[in-house]
């Protein structure tokens, strides 16, 4: 018999007919694969050149198998299901027959991976656009540019045609060094910068766990450049020692790296408020907290994160758009409660 079979991880599984071996490939196939696979996916496999018989392509599911014979199944990893359209609710800021702009809540995902097949972004867009979208930038990524995190509120952009798509695609190329594209978040973090404004230079590749990212020291390997432009807009808890317990800072995006503000901001010392994957080393930092408030940030479930301002040009007609996205109650909610710290003696 087979060993079990995962079609997602598996290329090849080399079988060897017993003495009882005998009928037609396809059906001895399937029963040596039990559930793993159909009789109907093995028929196709065969038509298709994915299965040899003692080394010769076996192309006839009716071909005769014998006992001592060599089947060699060579099976492709299993396509990504295609996204279907979802009626999730969309905050739109503006639409029209090129793009739609959107105010991206906590917890939505951006597009369908692994773990997150449904209810995303993307599902919502399918729902809302139609077929338009069809085709746009992949199967998975239909009409997506630029993404957020999924615990990262604020101000997405989606192209709903092809014209649209290779339009803003180049302006987030080109990080809006040549263009109108701008890119501002809000970012509640712990501590206070050694300077009121600065730029965090620092080349971004995978970590070690593969899925959370870490600075480098250089662009060898995976990693890419990356450049975050900060400037500090509050102090909360401020003392006379020119120190305070948290700090809201503004952040402009010269590029548009994976988790480049989370992981920059950790870089100088400084993570966000909330963020598990790069500020879990801070969290006893809420323990000077007046109770409230250190019951309010313990409780917070998501990075204090919002991406405020969005701006470029509209790829079809030239214009210039600019939009703006409040933060959020949740996070208002907590910088107003850090407002409220006395100021330290």
């Amino acid at each position: 018999m087979a060993e079990p079979f995962n079609e997602a991880t598996s290329d090849k599984k080399v079988l060897t007919a017993g003495e009882e071996a005998s009928g037609r490939l396809d059906v001895w196939l399937a029963a040596e694969f039990g559930d793993e696979l159909s009789r109907s996916r093995l028929k196709a496999l065969i038509k298709e050149g994915a299965v040899t018989l003692n080394g010769a392509p076996a192309t006839d599911p009716h071909k005769k198998i014998k006992p001592g014979d060599t089947v060699v199944v060579d099976i492709p990893p299993a396509a990504d299901p295609e996204p279907q359209g979802e009626a999730i609710p969309l905050d739109i800021l503006y639409e029209d027959d090129d793009l739609i702009v959107i105010m991206k809540p906590a917890g939505l995902v951006v597009h369908p991976a692994a773990g997150n097949w449904t209810g995303t972004l993307v599902n919502a867009l399918i729902h809302h656009c139609g077929d338009s979208l069809s085709g746009i930038g992949g199967v998975r990524r239909p009409g997506i540019v630029h993404r957020l995190d999924k615990d990262t509120t604020g101000v997405m952009v989606v192209a709903k045609n092809d014209a649209a798509h290779k339009g803003l695609a180049a302006q987030f190329a080109d990080h809006g060094r040549t263009g109108s594209l701008e890119r501002a978040y809000v970012a509640l973090v712990w501590g206070q910068p050694d300077r009121m404004a600065g730029t965090i230079d620092a080349p971004l590749g995978r970590s070690n766990d593969r899925v959370r990212r870490a600075v480098r020291k250089d662009l060898s390997g995976d990693a890419q450049e990356a450049i975050t432009h900060f400037r500090v807009t509050d102090r909360f808890g401020a003392a006379n020692d020119a120190t305070a317990l948290a700090s809201l800072v503004e952040c402009r995006l010269e590029t548009g790296r994976t988790h480049q503000i989370r992981v920059h901001m950790t870089h100088i010392g400084h993570p966000l408020i909330g963020d598990q994957d790069y500020g879990a080393a801070m969290r006893t930092k809420s323990n000077r907290l007046p109770a409230d408030l250190k019951a309010k940030v313990d409780s917070f479930p998501r990075q204090a994160l919002h991406a405020f301002l969005l701006a470029f040009e509209h790829p079809v007609t030239g214009e210039d758009l600019r939009f703006e996205a409040p933060v959020p109650a949740d996070l208002a909610g907590l910088i107003e409660a850090f407002r409220e710290i006395p100021r330290a003696s």
